[in-house]
């Protein structure tokens, strides 16, 4: 919910599985959140930012996680 100014005033706002787009639950104690660096190009140096990716426990259940994040790494250097 937003108040009259345009920002969140909720208490709790669920994360989303970056793959599945399926809401990660409180009790879903096998979802993590990985941050990867993102890199210059020109230098290889990073750059003090970082991408964040969460990934649910039924893609890591299914041992679908590397398979998973290294497509959505690929998918936002493609993008950059």
């Amino acid at each position: 919910m937003q108040n009259d100014a345009g920002e969140n005033v909720d208490l709790y706002i669920p994360r989303k599985c970056s793959w599945t787009n399926r809401i990660l639950a409180a009790n879903d104690h096998g979802a993590v959140q990985i941050n990867v660096a993102n890199v210059d190009p020109a230098t290889g140096l990073f750059t003090k930012t970082s991408t964040t990716y969460a990934l649910s426990g039924y893609i890591r259940a299914q041992s679908e996680g590397d398979e998973a994040l290294t497509a959505l790494v690929k998918k936002n250097d493609a993008s950059n």
